[in-house]
C-alpha cells in the first residue's frame, strides 16, 4: 500500500507543473486577447490598468515615455485626465481580433 501511495506521489510534481504550465499560457492568452480588444476598440485605459495587464508595477509604465512597444503593440500616451494617465494600444502587425 505505502508503494502504491509513492508511486503517485512520484508522479503528481509533473502534473502538477504541466497543469500549472497550462494554465500559465491560457491566462497569457487571455491576456493577449484582451490587449488585442482594448487596441481593436480604441479604449483608453489608465496606467494602473495598463500595469496589470503587462502584470508590472504602474510606475514602471509610467516611467517608459510616451510611446513605446509591448509584445505586439504600440502603447501610446494619449492624455492626462486629472491624475490620471491614459494610454491607447495599437497593434503593430495591424492584425486585431476580429
Amino acid at each position: 500500500m505505502t508503494e502504491a501511495y509513492i508511486g503517485v506521489n512520484s508522479d503528481m510534481p509533473d502534473a502538477l507543473s504541466r497543469e500549472v504550465r497550462v494554465t500559465q499560457s491560457r491566462l497569457l492568452l487571455e491576456t493577449l486577447h484582451t490587449a488585442d480588444e482594448i487596441a481593436k476598440q480604441g479604449y483608453f485605459i489608465t496606467s494602473s490598468e495598463l500595469a496589470d495587464l503587462m502584470d508590472v508595477n504602474a510606475s514602471a509604465v509610467t516611467s517608459r515615455g510616451e510611446e513605446w512597444p509591448w509584445r505586439n503593440w504600440i502603447v501610446s500616451r494619449v492624455r492626462r485626465e486629472g491624475n490620471q494617465i491614459l494610454w491607447q494600444l495599437e497593434r503593430i502587425d495591424g492584425k486585431a481580433e476580429d
